[in-house]
């Protein structure tokens, strides 16, 4: 059924606002559906005339989306960021379809208004109306998925984002444009609705949230917004504690990466004089937050550029700026880190970073200064760090400079420069949210190299980017590489021999490109062989339709590894107890498994149950006799493993409860600081007692061992001797036999005594054994080191009889 809507004003003022024009004054609109029966027929429509009209139809339905979603924000003409839903309840308005031309009755359920919006816009952009993309679409894949409307909302978006492959869309500095991407996450969120709504009932885009897992789909597709391997992460810092991402805050985003993108170019005709061959990412140099570079226990002021090859610095003096120093991030082994600085040698300030290129140079260290915390420290951290993955990267998964092979591959030679835009994109997405105040605890998170850098599956999610830049369509059909040609090879096959890898495109990425030894880990040759099995509609390498590319599904991966890398983590932070008497107190709940095990042998040992200890003997007698000693260890593991797959599937079927595995101890009593210093100090003091013991005994040791008392060495080598001898001699179930006789019989009557004569014999002669002399050097500070030789030997010896403790 085809139904025209048409949209009457019912006051009539101009779309677009001034700063005089007054709040309280808006379009309001009218919906009002005119049925257009059976007197429209696609099949009497003159196709000549139809593209005659076509343009003028399209130019029209873009002007009225303009001042259709003009209304919906109005822009903040202020530099401090909007806040996440900074919409006044007055400034909401409707937003409805010119012409809906698709059904929205589909087999799965009826469209929700934000789907019909976004395919009825996105198809008049790509020059069609929205029931002919639906019938393309239905043409390309199979039913099963070109039922659901998530799918085709995904095919009218990307058909159009397809179109242009600049470096950053020039269509985002459209407001109408910007709207239209926020309507379209929230159509793949809920392409559907519940019931069918009426032509006239408001849709208030502006209350509505985007979850993360539209963001994550729909946002990376869009070149500058954001980027597939750190998508997750954006929306994290985006959302903050909130459940989504609101109109407002979707569109401060867009903004302020547009205001980066203007001060980028600033920066380039302002500096193009020596740089003109380097991008300016950013220059730090502020008289309310400025940069110092430490050299020498002193700190210069001055002017930090940071480009997509190195690194600037101008220092300021009493005759002005200076002569700029230059280091270079593009060679191998450069490091950043961040790094405490101070005067005389004392790290009092936790606000800066070290960049060394090698053992030989010495580190650039630069301080910034920032009243508002580390966050100005960490973000440049950021930036250094991601320049330096980058080359690392091109380093890694690119081909060698100077390699006539690129030239075999369409569009190879451009993957460096693909690859630095791209981390120049995602550099400028982390300034924009530093001015928006929306950042992580660690800024790494948000910028791609470095992250892959240090994650799980980030080394095969590198290997996609590199297809991504470097990949693309021979130019002839077979081209020898290496004595190697090139040729299709079954996804089977790519583990096995090693050979070139394959996009979903066809791309290819020649083998003697794969120069980083993950290319050979187990999780590289698992993706590469399921990676060319595909179900959607390929519209590129970077666009795929109803499925992931192959950064999306290495993405996906990575993040479902760090998320339960984080989880195993949260469970070791929340385990990590403050304060001595916690953690003995969770110490002693952990041992006291053991602590019954033991406690119940000591009952055995002590006859308190004789039937028990009966019984006990029998048993391990009947084993030592019966020659089953080997079998012990063997049945314990096959015990302990049926014990644990058996709580497995009790925890599974939900038998064992909530609580089960959770290990529970008391508070301490609340106290204050006197309190908690006097106990620190008891704490301490019974472990100087515990180590002084440990000491003494094993000082004794090494009296016995080093003939210290010669007499005492004598007799623990002769019962060294004579327990050997006994050990070779003697099978060794009847020594185990003994000992088990000898250890549950001193508590008997007929033996305590003799033991408890024994015993104090032992201690005796173990009371009589000296410790070890302790010689007890005096402190050496570094002027007594400089000192000649000699005078600091006579110093040495003259203080060490003065001072020489023996314990």
């Amino acid at each position: 059924m085809l139904s025209k809507l048409s949209v009457a004003h019912l006051k009539n003022y101009p779309t677009s606002y001034g700063r005089d024009f007054p709040e309280h004054r808006k379009s309001q609109f009218k919906l009002v559906g005119q049925s257009m029966g059976d007197k429209w027929k696609l099949n009497d429509i003159n196709t000549n005339a139809v593209q005659e009209k076509l343009n003028i139809w399209l130019l029209k339905t873009q002007n009225f989306f303009n001042g259709v979603a003009s209304p919906l924000v109005r822009t903040n003409p202020g530099r401090k960021p909007v806040p996440g839903n900074g919409f006044d309840e007055s400034e909401m308005e409707d937003i409805f379809v010119a012409e809906q031309t698709i059904d929205s009755k589909t087999p799965n359920g009826i469209l929700s208004l934000a789907a019909i919006v976004s395919i009825e816009q996105f198809s008049r952009m790509n020059g069609l109306t929205g029931q002919k993309m639906q019938k393309i679409f239905k043409a390309l894949v199979p039913e099963s998925v070109s039922n659901e409307a998530r799918n085709l909302v995904e095919y009218c978006c990307f058909r159009f984002l397809s179109r242009d492959n600049s470096d950053f869309h020039p269509s985002l500095k459209e407001p109408a444009f910007q709207r239209l991407i926020f309507i379209t996450m929230l159509a793949w969120e809920n392409p559907y609705c519940k019931e069918h709504s009426n032509a006239s009932e408001k849709a208030s885009f502006q209350r509505m949230l985007v979850r993360e897992d539209a963001f994550i789909r729909i946002a990376p597709a869009i070149p500058g917004v954001a980027d597939g391997s750190t998508a997750h992460n954006l929306f994290k810092a985006l959302a903050g504690d909130g459940q989504g991402i609101s109109l407002g805050l979707w569109l401060t985003y867009i903004k302020e990466i547009l205001r980066v993108q203007e001060m980028r170019k600033s920066y380039q005709t302002q500096e193009c004089f020596h740089l003109s061959e380097e991008s300016i990412l950013c220059i730090g140099s502020s008289q309310q937050q400025p940069v110092l570079k430490w050299e020498n226990n002193m700190a210069w002021p001055g002017k930090l550029t940071l480009t997509d090859k190195a690194i600037y610095f101008e220092s300021v003096g009493i005759l002005g700026q200076k002569d700029s120093m230059r280091l270079d991030l593009t060679r191998d082994g450069q490091l950043v880190e961040k790094a405490k600085v101070g005067p005389l040698d004392s790290v009092r300030f936790d606000s800066a970073v070290s960049i060394s290129s090698g053992l030989e140079s010495k580190p650039w260290v630069f301080e910034f200064v920032d009243l508002g915390g580390e966050m100005k420290r960490d973000i440049w951290h950021a930036f250094i760090s991601e320049v330096i993955a980058l080359h690392k990267f091109i380093r890694s998964y690119g081909p060698e400079d100077g390699d006539e092979s690129i030239f075999n591959v369409y569009g190879a030679h451009k993957g460096k420069r693909r690859a630095t835009i791209s981390a120049i994109n995602s550099i400028a997405r982390l300034q924009a949210l530093q001015y928006m105040r929306k950042l992580l605890d660690d800024p790494i998170k948000l910028v791609p190299f470095s992250y892959l850098h240090s994650v799980p599956y980030g080394d095969v999610v590198c290997q996609t980017l590199a297809m991504r830049y470097w990949g693309g369509p021979l130019i002839k059909k077979f081209v020898e590489v290496d004595s190697q040609p090139v040729q299709e090879v079954s996804p089977n096959e790519v583990g096995k021999n090693c050979n070139h890898v394959f996009d979903l495109d066809g791309s290819v990425y020649l083998r003697k490109w794969m120069k980083s030894p993950s290319w050979s880990s187990s999780d590289s040759i698992s993706f590469w062989k399921s990676s060319l099995s595909r179900q959607g509609v390929v519209l590129s390498k970077n666009l795929v339709v109803a499925d992931y590319t192959l950064v999306g599904k290495a993405a996906e991966t990575c993040r479902r590894k760090c998320e339960l890398v984080e989880k195993t983590q949260a469970t070791i932070d929340a385990a990590m107890l403050k304060g001595i008497p916690s953690n003995i107190d969770l110490f002693k709940e952990l041992l006291l498994p053991l602590t019954i095990v033991a406690k119940n042998f000591e009952k055995l040992r002590h006859w308190e149950e004789p039937h028990l200890t009966v019984s006990f003997l029998a048993f391990a007698y009947a084993i030592i006799f019966r020659n089953l000693l080997s079998f012990v260890f063997p049945t314990l593991m096959i015990i302990a493993a049926a014990s644990m797959l058996t709580l497995k599937r009790l925890k599974e079927q939900g038998r064992l409860g909530r609580s089960f595995g959770k290990v529970t101890i008391r508070d301490q009593p609340p106290s204050n600081t006197i309190q908690k210093i006097i106990a620190v100090k008891d704490a301490m003091r019974d472990v100087e007692n515990y180590l002084q013991s440990l000491n003494v005994t094993l000082l004794k040791m090494r009296t016995i061992i080093l003939s210290g008392q010669p007499q005492v060495t004598m007799e623990v080598a002769l019962a060294l001797l004579s327990s050997a001898t006994i050990l070779l001699t003697v099978p060794f179930k009847y020594v185990l036999a003994f000992l088990i006789f000898d250890l549950f019989t001193r508590e008997l009557g007929f033996r305590k005594e003799m033991v408890k004569t024994f015993m104090s014999f032992v201690k005796q002669r173990w009371n009589m054994v000296p410790a070890a002399p302790v010689v007890v050097l005096p402190f050496e500070s570094e002027e007594s080191k400089s000192e000649p030789k000699g005078t600091k030997d006579q110093s040495k010896l003259g203080k060490g009889k003065n001072s020489s403790n023996t314990v």
